[in-house]
């Protein structure tokens, strides 16, 4: 009897990952260039210590169920629609990859870009103050920034050509999996993650679009029909620990 409590108990903490992981996409579906999680779920198997079985066999008779585990993936290669904004200072990438940022903490982070501005020490920032690991300085007299689809970013000083003052390259993740997720729609890389750099455009990457910001990837009627999914699902192992619960109540009541 006591197997089926933890089998119930199991399912549920399985289902209540995934039901997490729903809430969480649903809450950010209008953060810009936000990426969905999904779960996958994988039976964990175990040795049994039987002396009549050759270590080396891992048939049937060697293993035993155990458990189920469940990872949390990131869906980075789902790009979110575009959304032009017209405002010079909002940048998107058009593609895979991510833009390299300095942490507070000097660590490196990596941005699927938003709002710039140009900080107090006139680096090219995000909105939020973390300036790109490219270190561009823009001119104090800058009128205004262009940032072309291949990194290059150019000012603009009265009405004077605009001058190049800096190239802006993009990073790619060989395994989403490796990479973490941060506050303010930041990531960072495991250590030992291998990142590719690349100009935009070359190498699998995407291109870089000016005056416009990437909405999140999130579809709200998928998101809705896995959670009613999810719900059914956590409902039927609350029944088996219901069940089981009158069973064991039966099994007490009885005499001898």
């Amino acid at each position: 009897m006591n197997g089926a409590f933890h089998i119930a108990a199991i399912g549920l903490e399985a289902q209540q990952r995934a039901l997490d992981t729903i809430a969480n996409n649903i809450s950010n579906v209008n953060t810009p260039a936000f990426k969905r999680s999904g779960v996958r779920f994988s039976e964990m198997l175990a040795t049994r210590a039987d002396p009549a079985v050759v270590r080396s066999d891992l048939g049937d008779g060697a293993v035993s169920p155990a458990g189920v585990t469940a990872d949390t993936l990131f869906m980075l290669e789902e790009a979110g629609k575009l959304e032009a904004t017209g405002r010079p200072y909002d940048l998107a990438i058009d593609g895979q990859g991510f833009i390299e940022v300095m942490g507070a903490a000097g660590e490196t982070l990596l941005w699927r870009g938003g709002g710039l501005k140009v900080g107090e020490d006139g680096l090219l920032a995000t909105a939020k103050g973390l300036p790109l690991k490219a270190a561009i300085t823009v001119p104090d007299d800058a009128t205004t920034i262009e940032i072309g689809a291949d990194g290059v970013v150019r000012a603009k000083v009265g009405e004077a050509e605009p001058v190049e003052i800096g190239q802006i390259m993009l990073v790619k993740a060989d395994d989403g999996a490796a990479l973490q997720r941060r506050d303010g729609g930041f990531y960072r890389a495991e250590e030992g993650a291998r990142l590719l750099d690349a100009q935009p455009g070359e190498d699998g990457v995407g291109l870089l679009v000016q005056g416009s910001i990437e909405g999140s990837n999130v579809e709200l009627t998928a998101e809705m029909v896995q959670l009613m999914m999810v719900q059914r699902s956590y409902a039927a192992n609350a029944q088996i620990v219901q069940a089981a619960d009158q069973l064991m109540g039966l099994a007490n009541s009885l005499k001898r």
